[in-house]
């Protein structure tokens, strides 16, 4: 009788007993999703993977706690009351266990279990202080430390993640509230967990439904809404695999395309940011400018805001790396308002590599000599601490110089004056120096021939 009192209470015999039922249970689940297509059983699935998942935590505790050792307070889940092998901090500020915390949140609570707050999102951020106070800790009492959850079971991890993010996007075809939850909700996750961005490119689904919200055209879409899907879309394009599906669908080309108009100053920030990440693919580069993206790219160039210039700066780089998008940005106005900007003083070095980009392309050279920037590059050859832009700056004149031997008297007042061209020949880059001599030799033929005329 005794013998069987002590199995009976044997806590790792509960934990396998336990174990059985679960396993079972999910058998039933996943026979009725693939054989009776009941996708009504789906969140129960999810609850039942959770609940392994916190039973292998138990059952893979190989280190014992001596009786006379006391587990401080803050080391131990407030759900589980044993020492955390995973803590996350909710968005109360409390940390968990991840395990119990996902089950808690899988089972539909959307309240923190301590202090019955509601939610305003449910993303886990790993507590990596506590984490390393525990290990510690572990170590200096001899205990072997816990395994994470990502050592546990990575599956039944990525399984949870997977499942939460489908009910959140389905709640994108709720009400406003509902939406406005979710797509912050979306927007966390896609920063934070990268099996999340590999999702949405192996899912057909995915991205027509973190779209659905959005309408081309409608300007009456609430401004949060489409600033944390539109946030979501850059999150996902950051995610190398994604940039073809991204790039490839129309609609969210479009919506960001739209946004660089009338979003938010942040929403702007992060659709010119996404166009710019996207582009680095070569075959998205045609299809974000035949969409209509540079003339609202150039535009945010005479924003308030020091970020939304330099995310569409970057964009424009990119796209402009595509031959047929230097015409594109130059009959939409991007050397004007790039000279103007410069003589403003804002981000002279991006801007002055893209203005160079652009000199390559005929159209750009004769815009440049109509508006006359050479004292803008002179003094930029003068005066810059940036070598990067010394080079550039020179760049430009050998090729404005080689077009138009009109510069010749310009050229020749800097020299006399300054001697700037003859400086940067000798302390420039390589490729500075080079293109000094070059300007230097044409300017000894040009005064021989002006003195033999």
């Amino acid at each position: 009788m005794a013998e069987a009192k002590v199995t009976e209470n044997d806590p790792s015999s509960m934990v396998a007993e336990k174990t059985l039922e679960l396993k079972n249970e999910l058998q039933r689940l996943v026979k009725a999703l693939i054989e009776d297509e009941d996708y009504t059983v789906e969140d129960e699935t999810f609850r039942v993977l959770s609940s392994l998942k916190c039973l292998k935590f138990k059952k893979s505790l190989s280190f014992k706690l001596d009786d006379s050792l006391t587990v401080p307070d803050e080391f131990k889940c407030p759900i589980s009351k044993e020492l955390m092998r995973d803590p996350v901090v909710l968005a109360t500020g409390l940390t968990y266990d991840r395990p119990f915390i996902e089950r808690w949140l899988i089972e539909g609570h959307n309240t923190c279990p301590q202090t019955r707050q509601v939610l305003p999102h449910t993303v886990l951020t790993p507590n990596h202080l506590v984490q390393e106070m525990i290990s510690q800790w572990c170590t200096e009492h001899g205990i072997e430390l816990p395994r994470t959850s990502q050592d546990v079971d990575d599956k039944v991890i990525r399984a949870v993640d997977e499942g939460y993010l489908n009910s959140l996007l389905e709640k994108l075809s709720s009400s406003l509230s509902d939406q406005k939850e979710a797509a912050k909700d979306i927007r966390l996750l896609s920063k934070r967990t990268p099996s999340i961005r590999e999702y949405f490119g192996r899912s057909t689904e995915a991205i027509p439904k973190l779209l659905n919200p959005l309408t081309p055209g409608d300007a009456s879409i609430h401004p949060d809404l489409q600033e944390d899907l539109i946030t979501t879309l850059l999150n996902l394009s950051i995610y190398e695999d994604n940039k073809k599906i991204v790039g490839e669908n129309p609609l969210a080309i479009t919506l960001l395309v739209e946004s660089l108009i009338s979003g938010t100053t942040q929403t702007k920030s992060n659709a010119a940011a996404a166009l710019f990440t996207l582009s680095n693919l070569d075959s998205n580069k045609l299809i974000i400018g035949n969409s209509g993206a540079l003339k609202p790219l150039i535009d945010l160039l005479e924003e308030d805001d020091l970020q939304v210039i330099k995310d569409s700066a970057n964009a424009i780089f990119s796209l402009c790396m595509c031959h047929e998008n230097k015409r594109m940005a130059i009959k939409e106005g991007a050397v004007s308002m790039i000279v103007k900007k410069m003589k403003e003083n804002v981000l002279v070095g991006e801007l002055l590599a893209t203005l160079a980009l652009l000199s390559a392309h005929q159209l750009a050279v004769d815009e440049m000599n109509e508006i006359n920037v050479m004292p803008l590059l002179f003094r930029i050859i003068r005066e810059s601490t940036c070598e990067k832009s010394k080079e550039n700056a020179i760049a430009i004149v050998h090729t404005l110089f080689c077009n138009d031997r009109k510069k010749l008297r310009e050229i020749k007042v800097e020299e006399a004056n300054n001697a700037s061209i003859s400086k940067l020949s000798r302390t420039g880059t390589a490729r500075a120096r080079r293109k000094a001599m070059a300007v230097l030799e044409r300017l000894d033929k040009g005064v021989f021939i002006t003195h033999t005329a």
